[in-house]
Order: structure tokens, then C-alpha cells, then sequence
């Protein structure tokens, strides 16, 4: 179910997105709710993920010293469409349902059932976050790089060779601040180049909706494929 990789045989098909980036402020909100806007065909549901350090609540974002079992993690529908919250930004822009998953630092794995039950009850599914790769396989992950921002997550150095398209902030920065940081495992992939605002060009809204026609044509073909491989079995058995 959870993209291409993990879908179980018979399952209806959920295109899954992810948008990542290597910091904070890089755009991928905007992205996202600018790929809600430019494809509403697709009916999203849109989820935002935040992991919280030590002394926040993920019960409400908070600072708090309430770090116990029960505030490991928590998962919220967003309702409000005034567009003053990330989330509310989604659904401004045409989402058809919008969750905030907030997590302790290194707990989203307690918080992925959840998550999944909101994915299956969904079209397709756009997701912001790096982390969450470590528990999907999703149709597309697109990184948002800004070589303006010195910091580089270590979730976003970790899944970087799974990106399939890199959207690149141009600026006046000459080098990159992450010099550090090697670029090769996404050498080969398309770089879609970007001047805020805005953060979506028509190129890209054509890459993520021929990713997402893609995989659908492909769960389509592999779903066929079964069904006639599980017909011709049983017919053997019969003729036994």
C-alpha cells in the first residue's frame, strides 16, 4: 500500500509523494501547497511531519516538560482554511484532508500506523518530510536544496540518492554552504531551478504528474499481471 515497493496484491492503487529538503525555510510547504494547487485532479491528502527535541510537547508543539509515554507522538486534522498554519496552507490551496504528525525526535515509527490508516483512506497521498522514507517507499521524493542555508539534515544527507528530481534554489550565493556534502548520488537526476516566488514551475508540476501517471500505469500493469498468474495457477491445479 505504502507506495510502489509495498503495495499489497489486489490493493487500490495511492500515489505517494514525498517533498523533503536539507533545512528549515527551504520552500517545502510552499511546494507542496503549490503542487496541491497546480494538480487538484489528484484529490491529495496532505501530511505535514515534524519531529520535536527535547522539552517540546508533541501533543500541541509546545515547549513543555511533559516528555512521557504519552506524548511520544500525536496526529491532528487539520480544519481551518485561513492559510495561517502550514497545514491550513494545504488545505487553502485545495487539499482534500490535511494531518500535522508531531513526533519526539527519533519516534516516528510509533507514530506510522496512524499515519498509514490515513494514506489508505486517501486518492493520493503528499507527504512533507525526509524521515518518513525510512518508512515508505513512495512513487516520488523530490528534495528541495537551497545553497544559501549552511545546515544540511542528516535525514535528508541519508535519503538523498532516493530522490528523483532536485529542485534548486538559485540565489546569490556563489558556492553552496554544505561544501561538505557530495552531490553525486543525484548527479544524474533533473534539477528543476527555482526563483521565489514561486516555488513551483510549470515543468515541475509536468515531472510530478507524469511521475504519478507513471506509477499508476505501473501498479495497473503489475496488478494485471498477478491476476493472471493466480488464474493460470488455479487452472493447472484444476487440470491435476
Amino acid at each position: 500500500m505504502s507506495g510502489a515497493g509495498s503495495r499489497m496484491p489486489g490493493a487500490e492503487f495511492v500515489a505517494i509523494v514525498v517533498i523533503g529538503g536539507h533545512s528549515r525555510s527551504v520552500g517545502k510547504t510552499s511546494v507542496v501547497a503549490g503542487l496541491i494547487a497546480a494538480l487538484p485532479e489528484f484529490d491529495w491528502t496532505a501530511i505535514k511531519i515534524t519531529q520535536y527535541g527535547h522539552g517540546v510537547c508533541s501533543a500541541d508543539g509546545a515547549p513543555c516538560d511533559c516528555a512521557t509515554a504519552d506524548h511520544t507522538w500525536a496526529i491532528s486534522e487539520e480544519l481551518d482554511q485561513s492559510g495561517e498554519s502550514d497545514t491550513s496552507r494545504f488545505l487553502l490551496a485545495g487539499a482534500v484532508r490535511a494531518f500535522w504528525v508531531r513526533t519526539e525526535q527519533g519516534r516516528l515509527a510509533e507514530a506510522m500506523p496512524a499515519v498509514r490508516e490515513r494514506i489508505a483512506g486517501s486518492r493520493n497521498v503528499i507527504l512533507e518530510s525526509n524521515s518518513v522514507l525510512r518508512f515508505l517507499r513512495p512513487d516520488l521524493y523530490v528534495t528541495v536544496l537551497d545553497p544559501a542555508k549552511e545546515d544540511f539534515k542528516s535525514s535528508a544527507r541519508e535519503f538523498l540518492d532516493r530522490a528523483g528530481a532536485v529542485i534548486l534554489h538559485e540565489g546569490a550565493a556563489q558556492e553552496a554552504g554544505w561544501q561538505s556534502v557530495s552531490l553525486k548520488p543525484v548527479a544524474e537526476r533533473p534539477v528543476f531551478r527555482i526563483a521565489p516566488p514561486p516555488y513551483v514551475t510549470a515543468q515541475i508540476v509536468d515531472f510530478v504528474r507524469s511521475s504519478v501517471e507513471s506509477a499508476r500505469t505501473s501498479d495497473s500493469l503489475r496488478s494485471a499481471q498477478g491476476k493472471l498468474s493466480r488464474a493460470k495457477a488455479r487452472s493447472e491445479s484444476q487440470s491435476r
